[in-house]
C-alpha cells in the first residue's frame, strides 16, 4: 500500500478509480491520522460514506454537507442537513481527534465561509435529577434555531407541555423529553415520534444550536449595524425588520456573516489534516465560483432595476464575505498534504506523481449488446480467468434480494460463490470461491491481488436505494382531517351542524367539556367530549349545504333512505364479486428459470411493497378465478415493474394482455419500456393509439385478433368496438383515475373472466372505496424505492429572482423544467415572462387542445432534449416519466387539489439529481384557508410515498361516487362523507354475512354518562386544543378496558400525571363501553344511587334483569317509566365511579350470558 505522509506537498495520486476510493482514504486516514476529502458533488459524498462504513467501520468519519439552496437563495436550508453540518462541526471543535479520522465535505461545502469556532461554545448541558432552569431553557432554544411546535417529529423542533419539554435535537437519533418537577430535571427519556412514547432513558445530555444563526441581542444589533453599513436603512424591508424583532425570517442564513464576528472556513476546524480531492473537483470549483459569481449579479440586476414583481427587497451580500475565492482556497492548501485523485494510470513523465495501483473493472456492456448470449455464463469465464491470473473475485450486489437472486443464476451455471458480509471475510475467504458481499458501487474495480464486479458491470444502470425509516404520511394528513372551528359536522341523530368549537359547562354542577354544534335557527347542541363518536366530519366540499333543523324529522327519513339505496348498492356489489369468485380463469404460473432472468434485468433492487405486490398479484394469477386487484402506489415508486411481470407470466403462458393507459404518450413511453424489457424473449409487443397511422393499426388489429401478438399497449382505441383479442388473459389498466365513465363500462364488458390489474398512484376514491369495502384485492407500495433524494419543495410568493435561478440551475446542471399552469388562458403570460427573464433558455408550448400529431411532436422533442422547459397545462400529469426533468414550477399553485399537486411533483426527482419544486402563489393577494393548508400538507410530505394516504384523504375533497358505474349520485353530499363511508363498510358486511336488511340493527349510538363530577383534560394538563380534540377522538374510538389503560399509560408518558378530571374521563370512557354491552342508553348517578335507561327500553337477558332485581330488591326496582332506579350512598365521586363501574359491570355480565345461551 501506499505511504502517505503528512509533508506540505502536492501529488497526484493516479490508479484510484470511484469505487476503489474508499480503501485509499481509509489508508491515508490511517496513516496520517486526519484527512479532509473534498468530493465533487453531494450524490458522491453520500455513496463514499456508505462505502465507507463498510471498508472500513475501524475509521471515524464524519460528514460536512452543503447547504441544498443555490447561493443568494429566498429559502432556509434544509433543517436535517444544518444539524449535521453543526454536528460535525461542534464534535471537530470540542472533542479530541481519534486515531483515524477522515471528514468528507463537498466543493460547495468547502467553499462556503461557516460561522467562528467560539460559536460552538454555545452549547447547553442538563443533568437528570439536577437544578434545572426553564426560562434559561427556552432561550437558549429560541436563540439558537429551535421551532416550537405541536408535536414533536423533525429535528430542531421543540414542545413544551406543562412540566414536560420534548426537544428533537440535531445529531440525535431521537427526540427527548424532559421531565420537570418544580425547578428540578427529574428525567432525561427518549421517544419515537411516530407513536410518542419513551424508548429508552439518558442520565445527560448536552444541546447544541440548531442553526448557524443565533438570535441573541448581541447577534441581531451585529446584523443591524452591518447591514445598515452595507444597504443603508432599510424601508418596509421585511428581513431587516423581522430581525429587528427578533424573529426569525426565511432564508435569512444568507446573510450569515452579518450576525457574526468574522467567518471561519473548514480549514480552520482540522488544522493538521491532509487535504484530499476527488477527480474533477478542480472543474467543479471552478463551476461553482463562476454560479456565486452569476448569482451575485443577478440579485444586483434586480436591485438596479427597482422592485422585482411583486417580490420583496434582496440586498445580496457580497461575495467575498460569504463564499471563499479561488485564491483564497489555494492559500487554504498551500501548508498543506494535498492528493489530487485520479482514475486512470499517471502518465509516465509526470513527476510526483503516485500510483495506487487501481483499475476500472471489467464492464459487461459488450457481452450484453449481443443478443442471446447468457450473461451469466460470461460472468463465470470472467471469474474462473482472474482466479488463473492470482486474483480474489469479489462480487458486489446492491441489496440482499439481488444477491440472492444472482448468485441463485450463477450457483445454476456452477459458480462456487462464498456469500460474506464484512469486506475483510470477502477479501480472506477460499481462494477458489468468488466472495459476494452487498455494497452499491456503481462499477467495479481491479488491484494486483484482487478485483471487484459490481451488480451495476454485470446488469447495466441501477439506481442505488438505502432503506431508511420514513415518516408516515398518516401523521400529517390527520392533522389536516382535524376538525375546526366553522367545519361542518354531523351528528348520527341530529344531521348536520357546524362545529362551534371546545366549551366546558357546568353539568351537574361539576365542569364538563363539551363540543359546541350549531344548527338551522341557532340552535345549539352540546355534545360531552367522551360521546365525540357521534360526531362525523362532513367534508372538504361545504358550499351550499343546509344545516339541519334540530330534532326536526327531515335527518332521520334522509338517512333511512339512504341506508336503504346504499344497502341495495352493497347486494349488487357482493353479487358481483361473488359472480367473479364463481367464474373460472386460465391459471397463469411463473415459468421458472426464465422469469429469474426476466426479474434480473429490473435495474433497481425491489422495495419491501413492492414485492410484496408482484407476490399477490402472481398468487392471484395462479389461482384458477378471475383476479381484480388494485395496486396503488406513490407516483414513481415502481407498479410499471408489477405489471411487467404479471404481463411476462401471462404471455408466456400463452394469453394475451391488453395494456389501456389514459394518454398517447404514456401509451409510447409504456410500449418502449415494454418492447426493451422484453428483447430477447419470445414475445412480441404491439401498440395502438392515435399516434400509430392506420396501415400499422390495421395490422395490430389484425394480429391481435388472431393470436400472433403477445402484449398491446394502447390509449381508449383498445376499447373501441371494432378491437378484437383471440385468447385475452390480463387487462392492465394504467392511470386508472383519467378514465371517465362510459370508458370503465367498456372494461366491465372485458372483464367477465379476464384477470385484471389496476394501477394508480392516487386511486380515485370510488375504487379506493372498493378496496377499504373488501370487494377488491388491493395492494399498496409505500416504501419509495430509491431513497431518491427527497424533492426540495419551496412554497414561495411569485419571484421573477428565484423562478430564474430555478429555471438557471437546471439549465446549467444540463438537465430540463416542467413549467405549469392550472389553465391555457395563464399561458401566454406565463410565456412573455419566461422569455423576459430567462432569454438563454428555450420554452416550449403544450396543453390538451392541440391536435395529437402536434402534441406529440412538442413531446418528442422535448424528450430529446430540444428545449430546456415545457410550458404546459396539466397534462404532464399522468404518470410521464423523464428523468432529465428535475425541476417544476407550479403556477398559481393555490388553485390545484392535493392529489394533483402531488402528482404533478411526482413527476420529477426520477434520477440521482436533487430535484425542486416550486410552488409559486400570487405575489399580494391572499390564497384561501384550505388552500393555505394544502401548500403546508405539500411542504411537510417531502419525503413521504403518502399518495395512498391522500387518496384517502381526498376522497373527502372529492367525495366518492358511485360504485357501480354510470349512476354517479349525491349520497356523500347528504350524509356527509365519514358517514358515508362508514354506513357503506357496514352494509357490504351485513349483505356479506348474509343478515337481512331490516333485521341488521343500527350499532351507531353512544351511551350517555352523567355522574355529576369534572370530565375534562384541562388546559393546563395539554394547553394545545388540536392535540386535546385528538386525543378525545381516540378515547371515543377505545373499546376494551386494556386499550383505555395503554392509552392512559401514553398520557402519563407524554404529558405527566393524570389529573382527576381526566381519571374520571377515562373511567367514564370505560363505564361506556359497558353500558353499550349492556344496551344502557344513558347512565346517571349522584349521591343517593343511579338511574339507568335502557335503550328501547329492553334488556338482552330480561329473565336475568328480573333476577337481579329481585336479588336487590332493597336496593333495585324499575318504575313505571321503564327506568331502573338503583339506591345506595355514593357521597364521593369516586364511590360513584366505582358504584357505576360495579353495576355495569354486572350488568354487561348478564347481557353477555344471555347472548352465548342463545348461540
Amino acid at each position: 500500500m501506499l505511504k502517505f505522509s503528512k509533508k506540505a506537498e502536492r501529488h497526484l495520486l493516479s490508479g484510484v478509480p470511484d469505487g476503489y476510493s474508499a480503501l485509499v482514504l481509509a489508508e491515508a486516514a490511517r496513516r496520517t491520522g486526519d484527512v479532509l476529502h473534498i468530493c465533487r458533488d453531494d450524490v458522491r459524498l453520500s455513496d463514499l460514506s456508505a462505502e465507507l462504513a463498510f471498508y472500513a467501520p475501524d475509521v471515524e468519519v464524519l460528514v460536512f454537507p452543503a447547504w441544498d439552496t443555490v447561493p443568494y437563495d429566498r429559502v432556509s436550508p434544509n433543517a436535517d442537513i444544518v444539524a449535521r453540518r453543526l454536528e460535525t462541526l461542534t464534535r471537530l471543535h470540542t472533542e479530541t481527534k481519534p486515531r483515524a479520522r477522515l471528514v468528507l465535505t463537498t466543493v460547495n461545502a468547502v467553499l462556503q465561509r461557516v460561522p467562528p469556532e467560539d460559536f460552538f461554545n454555545a452549547s447547553l448541558s442538563v443533568e437528570a435529577g439536577k437544578a434545572f432552569d426553564e426560562t434559561a431553557f427556552h432561550t437558549f432554544l429560541e436563540r439558537n434555531g429551535y421551532v416550537r411546535a405541536e408535536q414533536v417529529m423533525e429535528a430542531g423542533e421543540y414542545a413544551v407541555r406543562g412540566g414536560i419539554i420534548d426537544v428533537y435535537a440535531p445529531g440525535h437519533p431521537e427526540p427527548l423529553r424532559l421531565d420537570l418537577f418544580g425547578d428540578e430535571l427529574e428525567t432525561i427519556r427518549t421517544f419515537d415520534p411516530l407513536t410518542q412514547r419513551t424508548t429508552g432513558n439518558l442520565s445527560a445530555f448536552v444541546f447544541k444550536p440548531m442553526s448557524e444563526v443565533a438570535l441573541d441581542s448581541e447577534a441581531v444589533s451585529r446584523f443591524r449595524t452591518n447591514y445598515r453599513g452595507l444597504f443603508g436603512a432599510g424601508i418596509s424591508d421585511a428581513l431587516y425588520e423581522s430581525i429587528s424583532e427578533g424573529r426569525r425570517f426565511q432564508g435569512m442564513e444568507h446573510w450569515l456573516p452579518l450576525f457574526h464576528d468574522g467567518m471561519d472556513t473548514l480549514f480552520a476546524f482540522v488544522p493538521d489534516a491532509v487535504v484530499s480531492l476527488d477527480y474533477q473537483a478542480e472543474e467543479s470549483i471552478n463551476a461553482r465560483i463562476d454560479q456565486i459569481e452569476e448569482f451575485y449579479n443577478a440579485r444586483k440586476e434586480a436591485e438596479k432595476d427597482g422592485l422585482s414583481e411583486g417580490g420583496i427587497i434582496y440586498h445580496p451580500v457580497p461575495a467575498e464575505l460569504m463564499f471563499l475565492s479561488k485564491e483564497e482556497f489555494e492559500r487554504n492548501l498551500s501548508g498543506r498534504a494535498v492528493y489530487d485523485l485520479f482514475p486512470f494510470a499517471a502518465p509516465q513523465d509526470m513527476k510526483g506523481a503516485l500510483d495506487a495501483m487501481g483499475r476500472a473493472g471489467k464492464d459487461f456492456s459488450a457481452e450484453r449488446a449481443v443478443p442471446d448470449t447468457d450473461i451469466y455464463e460470461a460472468v463465470k469465464s470472467y471469474i474462473n480467468e482472474e482466479r488463473r491470473n492470482g486474483r480474489k473475485v469479489i462480487l458486489a450486489a446492491y441489496s440482499g434480494g439481488s444477491r440472492e437472486r444472482i448468485a441463485g443464476l450463477l450457483r445454476d451455471r456452477g459458480t462456487p460463490l462464498i456469500l460474506s458480509d464484512r469486506w475483510d471475510d470477502a477479501l480472506n475467504s477460499d481462494k477458489n470461491a468468488a466472495s459476494f458481499i452487498v455494497l452499491p458501487l456503481e462499477q467495479g474495480y481491479r488491484t494486483d491481488t484482487f478485483c471487484v464486479v459490481s451488480e451495476a458491470d454485470v446488469l447495466g444502470d441501477r439506481l442505488i436505494r438505502p432503506v431508511r425509516r420514513k415518516k408516515r404520511g398518516e401523521e400529517f394528513i390527520a392533522d389536516v382531517s382535524a376538525l375546526n372551528e366553522g367545519d361542518l359536522v354531523v351528528h348520527i341523530d341530529h344531521g348536520i351542524g357546524r362545529y362551534q368549537g371546545l366549551m366546558t359547562l357546568q353539568v351537574g354542577g361539576a365542569p364538563h367539556d363539551c363540543l359546541c354544534v350549531m344548527y338551522a335557527d341557532d340552535d345549539k347542541l352540546f355534545v360531552p367530549v367522551e360521546n365525540i363518536e357521534v360526531l362525523s366530519r362532513y367534508g372538504s366540499e361545504q358550499a351550499g349545504v343546509l344545516l339541519d333543523k334540530l330534532g326536526g324529522h327531515a335527518w332521520q327519513a334522509r338517512k333511512a333512505k339512504l341506508k336503504k339505496r346504499i344497502r341495495d348498492m352493497a347486494d349488487a356489489l357482493i353479487k358481483i364479486a361473488a359472480e367473479r369468485y364463481l367464474r373460472s380463469a386460465e391459471k397463469l404460473t411463473a415459468p421458472e428459470g426464465v422469469y429469474d432472468d426476466f426479474c434480473a434485468r429490473f435495474p433497481y433492487a425491489e422495495t419491501e411493497d413492492q414485492e410484496k405486490s408482484i407476490h399477490d398479484v402472481l398468487k392471484d394469477l395462479g389461482e384458477g378465478r378471475p383476479m381484480d386487484r388494485l395496486v396503488c402506489g406513490d407516483v414513481g415508486f415502481g407498479k410499471t415493474e408489477v405489471a411487467l411481470r404479471a404481463a411476462f407470466v401471462a404471455a408466456m403462458n400463452g394469453v394475451q394482455v391488453a395494456v389501456v393507459v389514459p394518454t398517447t404518450l404514456l401509451a409510447r413511453q409504456h410500449y418502449e419500456t415494454f418492447v426493451k424489457r422484453l428483447a430477447g424473449f419470445p414475445v412480441r409487443v404491439g401498440m395502438l393509439s392515435r399516434l400509430v397511422n392506420a396501415r400499422n393499426t390495421a395490422l395490430t388489429k389484425k394480429e391481435m385478433a388472431d393470436g400472433t401478438l403477445d402484449i398491446v399497449v394502447g390509449t381508449h382505441a383498445l376499447l373501441s368496438k371494432n378491437v378484437s383479442f383471440k385468447n385475452l388473459g390480463l387487462l392492465i389498466v394504467d392511470e386508472e383515475q383519467h378514465f371517465g365513465v362510459a370508458h370503465k363500462e367498456r372494461l366491465k364488458q372485458l372483464r367477465s373472466n379476464v384477470h385484471v390489474l389496476t394501477l394508480t398512484a392516487t386511486p380515485i376514491p370510488r375504487t379506493l372505496q372498493m378496496a377499504l369495502t373488501g370487494v377488491r384485492e388491493l395492494s399498496v407500495i409505500a416504501t419509495p424505492p430509491v431513497d431518491r433524494l427527497a424533492v426540495r419543495t419551496f412554497v414561495l410568493p411569485f419571484d421573477p429572482v428565484i423562478i430564474r435561478e430555478a429555471l438557471m440551475r437546471e439549465h446549467l446542471r444540463g438537465g430540463q423544467t416542467f413549467y405549469v399552469c392550472p389553465r391555457i388562458s395563464d399561458m401566454d403570460d406565463v410565456l412573455k415572462t419566461l422569455s423576459r427573464i430567462a432569454p438563454e433558455i428555450k420554452v416550449v408550448a403544450a396543453h390538451g387542445r392541440m391536435t395529437p400529431t402536434e402534441l406529440e411532436d412538442i413531446m418528442t422533442a422535448f424528450a430529446d432534449k430540444k428545449y430546456d422547459v415545457l410550458l404546459s397545462t396539466t397534462i404532464i400529469e399522468s404518470g410521464l416519466d423523464m428523468p432529465s426533468v428535475n425541476t417544476i414550477i407550479i403556477h398559481r399553485a393555490d388553485m390545484y387539489g392535493l392529489a394533483q399537486l402531488y402528482q404533478l411533483r411526482g413527476r420529477v426527482g426520477r434520477g440521482k439529481t436533487r430535484a425542486y419544486a416550486y410552488l409559486t402563489l400570487p405575489a399580494r393577494q391572499k390564497i384561501g384557508k384550505t388552500a393555505q393548508k394544502r401548500m403546508e400538507v405539500m411542504q411537510k410530505l417531502d419525503t413521504l410515498g403518502a399518495g395512498f394516504t391522500l387518496a384517502s384523504h381526498d376522497l373527502d375533497i372529492r367525495g366518492a361516487g358511485n360504485l357501480l358505474g354510470e349512476e354517479q349520485s349525491g349520497h356523500i353530499r347528504e350524509v356527509g362523507i365519514e358517514l358515508y363511508q362508514q354506513m357503506l363498510e357496514e352494509a357490504v358486511a351485513e349483505a356479506r354475512s348474509g343478515v337481512d336488511a331490516n333485521e341488521a340493527e343500527d350499532k351507531n349510538w353512544s351511551p350517555q354518562i352523567n355522574a355529576g363530577m369534572p370530565v375534562l383534560i384541562p388546559e393546563t394538563y395539554i394547553r394545545d386544543l388540536n392535540v386535546r380534540m385528538g386525543l378525545y377522538r381516540r378515547l371515543a374510538e377505545v373499546s376494551d378496558v386494556n386499550e383505555i389503560e395503554g392509552l392512559a399509560a401514553e398520557m402519563v408518558d407524554r404529558f405527566g400525571t393524570l389529573p382527576n378530571e381526566v381519571e374520571n374521563l377515562l373511567e367514564i370512557i370505560a363505564v361506556k363501553s359497558l353500558c353499550r354491552q349492556a344496551n344502557v342508553e344513558k347512565l346517571e348517578a349522584g349521591p343517593k344511587g343511579a338511574v339507568v335507561t335502557l335503550r328501547n327500553n329492553t334488556f338482552p337477558n330480561p329473565a336475568g334483569l328480573v333476577k337481579f332485581i329481585a336479588q336487590n330488591c332493597g336496593t333495585a326496582k324499575i318504575r313505571p317509566d321503564q327506568k331502573i332506579v338503583y339506591m345506595r350512598v355514593w357521597d364521593t365521586p369516586k364511590d360513584r365511579i366505582k358504584g357505576m363501574r360495579k353495576l355495569m359491570e354486572k350488568m354487561a355480565a348478564l347481557a353477555k350470558e344471555n347472548q352465548e345461551k342463545t348461540k
